[in-house]
C-alpha cells in the first residue's frame, strides 16, 4: 500500500521546480551542414530562460569566416541564429568551443553533416565543452553518443516519466507491473523505429498533445479507483500501456528526428538510442519503487487517499501540458 506522504513527496519532486530548471536542462543545439566545398550553413539554438537567452556561445575555428549575417529569432522557447560560413581548409582536425558551458548544467548536441552524407554527432557538457572535428565516427563513438542521448532524453522528458509513474501508482502487483511496463516498452520501440525509418509518421504537435491526454487518462483512472471495481486500466493494464506506448514512440521519434542519424550507421544509432531510452526508464522505475519502499516505513496513512492525491497532481500537470500543446497549434 502506497503511503500518502510518500506519493506527495515523489510527485512534488517531479513537479515542483521542474519548470524552473527545465529551460537550463534542455540541451542547446549546433548544426553545421556543408553546402559546398568548405562552406557550411550554421544553426545555433540556445534554450531561453524566460525572455533571456542562456549565456553560452559557439566559437568556431579562426579559419571560419561569416559569409552572411546571422538571422536570429525566438521559437518554441529557444533562441536561434542562422548564418553561413566559409572555413579555409575545412573543419576536419579543428576545434569548436562552447564558451560559457562550464558555468551551466546543460548540454550541447553538435551535429556536422558533410556533402558525402557522412555525419559527426557529439554531446558536449560542462566538463567537456570542446569538440574536435574528426569528420568520421567509429562504431563505438556512435553507440556511446546515441546511448547517452537516449538515457538523457527519457530522464528529461517529464511527460513520459509521469506516464510511467502513474502506471506504478495504479498497479500494485509487481508481476502485473512488469508485464505492463514491458508492453509499453515494446510498443514504443515499434513506433520509434518505424517513424524514424520513415515507414509511418504522424504530425508532431498532435502527437505531443495526445501524449499529455494519455497521462490525464491514467490520472483519472487513479482518482476513480474503487474497492471491488475493476476498471479498464486495472483489468487490462498491458493493453492500455501498449496502445499508449505506440503513441509515446512517436514522441521519441520526434526527438530523434531533431537529433538526426548518421547515414552510415543508422541501425546502430537507432538501436543504441532505443537501448538508452529503456535503460533510463528502468533506472526511473527502480528509483521510484526503491524510494517508495524506503520511505513508506516512515509514514502510516490510508492507501486510496494516496492514489487520489497522486492522480490529482499528475492530472493537473498533464492538463496544463495538454492546453499548452493545443494552444501551440495556432502559434
Amino acid at each position: 500500500m502506497i503511503r500518502l506522504r510518500t506519493l506527495l513527496l515523489v510527485v512534488a519532486l517531479a513537479l515542483g521546480g521542474a519548470h524552473a530548471a527545465a529551460d537550463e536542462l534542455r540541451p542547446a543545439y549546433l548544426d553545421l551542414k556543408e553546402t559546398a566545398p568548405d562552406e557550411f550553413s550554421v544553426l545555433w539554438k540556445v534554450p531561453a530562460l524566460g525572455d533571456r537567452r542562456l549565456g553560452i556561445d559557439a566559437r568556431l575555428p579562426d579559419s571560419c569566416k561569416n559569409t552572411t549575417e546571422p538571422v536570429s529569432g525566438l521559437v518554441a522557447g529557444a533562441f536561434f541564429e542562422r548564418w553561413t560560413i566559409t572555413c579555409a581548409g575545412g573543419l576536419r582536425g579543428k576545434d569548436i568551443v562552447i564558451d560559457g558551458l562550464r558555468a551551466t548544467v546543460t548540454d550541447v548536441l553538435a551535429r556536422i553533416q558533410y556533402r558525402d552524407s557522412s555525419t559527426q554527432i557529439a554531446r558536449l557538457g560542462p566538463e567537456s565543452p570542446i569538440l574536435r572535428v574528426t569528420g568520421a565516427q567509429s562504431a563505438w563513438d556512435v553507440a556511446r553518443t546515441y546511448g547517452f542521448l537516449g538515457v538523457e532524453h527519457i530522464l528529461t522528458s517529464l511527460d513520459h516519466l509521469l506516464f510511467v509513474l502513474a502506471l506504478i501508482f495504479l498497479i500494485r502487483d509487481r508481476w502485473t507491473l512488469l508485464k505492463t511496463i514491458t508492453a509499453f516498452t515494446v510498443a514504443h520501440r515499434i513506433t520509434l523505429a518505424g517513424a524514424t525509418l520513415g515507414y509511418f509518421r504522424l504530425p508532431q504537435k498532435p502527437v505531443e498533445a495526445a501524449i499529455a491526454l494519455s497521462i490525464a487518462f491514467l490520472a483519472s483512472e487513479l482518482v476513480k479507483m474503487r474497492s471491488g471495481e475493476r476498471r479498464l486500466s486495472e483489468s487490462y493494464p498491458w493493453i492500455v500501456a501498449g496502445v499508449f506506448g505506440l503513441l509515446h514512440g512517436f514522441g521519441f521519434a520526434g526527438a530523434l528526428k531533431d537529433i538526426g542519424l548518421p547515414q552510415a550507421d543508422v541501425p546502430l544509432a537507432l538501436l543504441t538510442f532505443n537501448l538508452g531510452v529503456e535503460a533510463g526508464q528502468i533506472l526511473f522505475v527502480i528509483a521510484i519503487v526503491a524510494g517508495e519502499k524506503a520511505l513508506s516505513a516512515l509514514f502510516v496513512t490510508p492507501g486510496r487517499p494516496a492514489r487520489v492525491a497522486a492522480g490529482y497532481l499528475i492530472g493537473t500537470a498533464s492538463t496544463v501540458w495538454l492546453l499548452g500543446r493545443l494552444n501551440s497549434f495556432w502559434s
